[in-house]
C-alpha cells in the first residue's frame, strides 16, 4: 500500500518558490530541504519537492519542460468546500501566481485552477457530498 506521495517540481528560483508555497500556507520542511530543494506538506499523505533544474536533472535524463511553451504536468488538489477553493486561488494570485480560467460549477463539483511562477498547473476543487446536491 503507498502511504505517501511527493510530487516533485523543477523551479527556476529555489527561494521565489518557497515564498510562493509559504503564502498558500503549506508547510515547510526543512529536514528535506537545503539551498537546491525544499520539501512542502500539503498534507499527511502529499508532500511536493521543489528543486533546481540542476538538482532536479539529477533524477532524469530527460530535458527539463519548458513550461511556457508546453504542459509539463497538472497536479489537482481536493478542498473541503468551495470558499477553500476561491481562498487557495486568491492566495496563489496574490503571491505572484496566475490562472487562465475562471471558476467552473458543474453542480457535483466545484473547480478553479492557478498557475505557480514556474508555469506548473494547479486545478483546485470540492466535489459536492449527497447532502449538498
Amino acid at each position: 500500500m503507498i502511504n505517501q506521495v511527493f510530487l516533485s517540481l523543477p523551479v527556476a528560483d529555489l527561494q521565489r518558490s518557497v515564498t510562493f508555497f509559504k503564502a498558500l500556507g503549506f508547510t515547510h520542511n526543512p529536514d528535506f530541504s537545503d539551498d537546491t530543494a525544499a520539501c512542502f506538506v500539503i498534507n499527511d499523505a502529499i508532500s511536493v519537492m521543489l528543486s533546481s533544474h540542476a538538482k532536479f536533472r539529477e533524477f532524469t535524463p530527460k530535458e527539463v519542460c519548458d513550461t511556457s511553451k508546453a504542459v509539463e504536468v497538472l497536479i489537482s488538489l481536493s478542498c473541503e468546500s468551495r470558499e477553500q477553493v476561491d481562498e487557495m486561488v486568491a492566495k496563489a494570485l496574490a503571491a505572484g501566481g496566475s490562472t487562465y480560467d475562471k471558476p467552473e460549477d458543474f453542480g457535483f463539483m466545484y473547480t478553479h485552477s492557478f498557475v505557480d511562477p514556474d508555469g506548473h498547473g494547479w486545478g483546485v476543487l470540492h466535489l459536492a457530498s449527497q447532502s449538498e446536491g
